[in-house]
């Protein structure tokens, strides 16, 4: 049982703090079973510790042997140093899943014990507010028992799509880093209607709103986008002239180099870890 386990996020960022923040909100895991780590910022755990009422410990002081879940949400180029700091702690019952783009199962399960069961997972910053779009895909040794704990864990922060970890690259591009997409796509709509005289707080509402209920519409009818679109435009008509913006300045383009580039870096991060552990491996 879910409420039964207890989780450590190693690595105290702002991904950690959302996903703690939705799995705090949901009640799912009592909070005093949350730990939080990071090697020394003592003022960044104390911060999340009264914000949650979680346990925040620097590495040293965690007992890896008393919790159930870890999961790996530190920048992806100490992940390595996490691993390996880790692996002598680890029982085979105990499971890791990382959120770190680039990760791959393969990587993992090659810098920790044979056997050990691990999850690679890509929330995003809405797990906040329990709304992240997050995607999961299973180890080589990972049980249908312990997706379905994790799937059962992070949907306490949103919607949860299991995947092939092939395509784990492209979600990144389109989910994980989706909204900052739309947070910078907000900016240029906000300075847009600010100059025309409208005030800040009523700006960002309406434009939020606007968001809010063209997401809805997907969700809730049974219409592509591109039928979407087409009902609201009428020739000739102001969506129209604005769409034709649009077309004419990249608009379109851009979200897709958007989504392209950093699933690229996704994948890059990917190989540059992988090329390094086989030199490693080939220099042993």
């Amino acid at each position: 049982m879910l409420h039964e386990k207890t989780i450590a996020f190693i690595g105290a960022g702002s991904m950690a703090e959302a996903m703690i923040s939705g799995i705090v909100a949901a009640g799912k895991v009592p909070s005093n079973q949350i730990f939080v780590t990071n090697r020394s910022n003592t003022a960044r755990l104390q911060q999340l510790e009264e914000n949650y009422k979680i346990n925040g410990l620097t590495s040293q002081h965690l007992n890896l042997r008393n919790i159930d879940m870890i999961v790996l949400a530190m920048k992806p180029k100490d992940a390595e140093v996490a691993l390996q700091s880790i692996k002598d702690s680890l029982q085979p019952h105990q499971l890791v899943l990382s959120v770190l783009a680039g990760i791959t199962t393969t990587y993992m399960e090659q810098h920790l014990p044979a056997g050990q069961q691990v999850i690679r997972v890509m929330p995003n910053t809405s797990s906040m507010i329990g709304e992240s779009a997050t995607a999961i895909s299973a180890g080589s040794t990972t049980t249908t028992e312990n997706m379905l704990l994790a799937k059962d864990l992070l949907e306490s922060i949103g919607e949860v799509y299991e995947i092939p970890e092939e395509q784990m690259d492209v979600f990144t591009g389109v989910a994980g880093s989706g909204p900052a997409y739309i947070y910078y796509l907000m900016e240029h709509m906000e300075a847009t209607v600010r100059k025309a005289g409208l005030q800040e707080n009523v700006t960002r509402d309406i434009i939020a709103q606007t968001i809010v209920g063209a997401a809805k519409m997907i969700q809730q009818q049974n219409e592509t986008p591109t039928t979407l679109r087409e009902n609201v435009t009428s020739p000739n008509g102001t969506t129209a002239a604005g769409l034709a913006a649009l077309d004419k300045n990249g608009g379109g383009k851009a979200i897709s180099q958007a989504i392209k580039h950093a699933a690229k870096r996704s994948q890059e991060i990917s190989s540059q870890l992988e090329g390094a552990n086989e030199k490693k491996v080939q220099a042993v």
